[in-house]
C-alpha cells in the first residue's frame, strides 16, 4: 500500500510531514508503569502498557499534525504562522476553520458551540479500491478536542485537502495546542464489503477455544508472543 501525500510548493519547508502514529507514542504511555497494584486481586497487574490490542491501536496508521502553534484563551484561537503565499489558487493560508454548531443539529456529540476544523495542507492519495479511515487519535483522550470520525475515497478524491472537523471538548483548556500535536490518525481500509458468515463451534473448534483460554489465563503474554503480528516499519519515501 502506497499513500502519497502532496503539498503546495510554496509551503514545503513549512509543513510538519505526515508521520508514522508509532513514531509519535504520548509521553504519558511511555512513562506509565507496566505493573500495578490491584486491591481486588490482592497482588500486581498488568496495566493497559502491556496489552497489544491497546498499544497497536495507537501505533496503526499515520497521523496529520498541527502545523504551527495555536493559542487558546477564553474560547478564542489565535496563531501567528508566517508561510509564504501559496502558489495555489483556493489555498488555505489558517490552520483552522470552523463549522457552525446549527451543522451540528441533533448530534448526541453537539455542545452548542461551533466546531473546529483542522485545515488540511496535503493531499493524500490512495491505491484503487481504498479509503482513508480518519478517527480521533486512539485513546488519545487528554486532548481538548475530539475528532469526528469520516471515511474519504481518496483513490479519487485526492486532488485538494480534506479537512478534520472536531469537537471541542475542554471548554476551560487555556494555553497553546503546540505544533506538531496529533490531530488525525489515519489509515487506508479496503472498500468491498466483507461476507459475514456465521457458524457454531464443532469439536475441533471448541476444544481450540478450550484450550486457547486456558492458556492465556495461565501465561501472561500468550498474545503477544504466539499470535501479534509484528508490525513493519514504514519507510517514507521522497518524490
Amino acid at each position: 500500500m502506497r499513500v502519497v501525500f502532496r503539498c503546495d510548493p510554496a509551503l514545503v519547508d513549512h509543513l510538519p510531514r505526515p508521520v508514522p502514529a508509532r513514531s509519535i507514542l504520548p509521553d504519558w504511555l511511555r512513562a506509565m508503569p507496566g505493573k500495578a497494584h490491584s486491591e481486588i486481586h490482592g497482588r500486581e497487574i498488568r496495566t493497559v502498557k502491556q496489552c497489544p490490542p491497546f498499544v497497536d491501536a495507537m501505533s496503526h496508521g499515520f497521523m496529520i499534525l498541527l502545523p504551527c502553534d495555536v493559542t487558546v484563551r477564553s474560547g478564542v484561537f489565535a496563531w501567528d504562522w508566517g508561510i509564504p503565499e501559496p502558489s495555489t489558487e483556493g489555498h488555505p493560508r489558517s490552520p483552522l476553520s470552523f463549522h457552525v454548531a446549527e451543522q451540528l443539529a441533533g448530534a448526541p456529540f453537539s455542545n452548542g458551540l461551533a466546531a473546529v476544523k483542522f485545515n488540511s495542507f496535503w493531499t493524500i492519495e490512495l491505491e484503487e479500491g481504498w479509503s482513508l479511515f480518519a478517527m480521533h487519535p486512539a485513546n488519545r483522550n487528554e486532548l481538548p478536542f475530539r475528532l469526528l470520525t469520516g471515511v474519504v475515497d481518496s483513490d479519487r478524491f485526492y486532488d485538494a485537502g480534506i479537512n478534520f472537523p472536531a469537537i471541542w471538548t475542554d471548554p476551560h483548556f487555556s494555553g497553546v495546542l503546540p505544533k506538531g500535536t496529533p490531530i488525525a490518525q489515519c489509515f487506508p481500509v479496503p472498500r468491498a464489503a466483507p461476507d459475514l458468515i456465521f457458524e457454531y463451534f464443532d469439536g475441533t473448534h471448541k476444544t481450540a477455544y478450550e484450550n486457547t483460554v486456558a492458556e492465556v489465563l495461565a501465561n501472561p503474554g500468550v498474545y503477544r508472543k504466539r499470535f501479534r503480528v509484528k508490525r513493519p516499519r514504514v519507510a517514507p519515501e521522497s518524490a
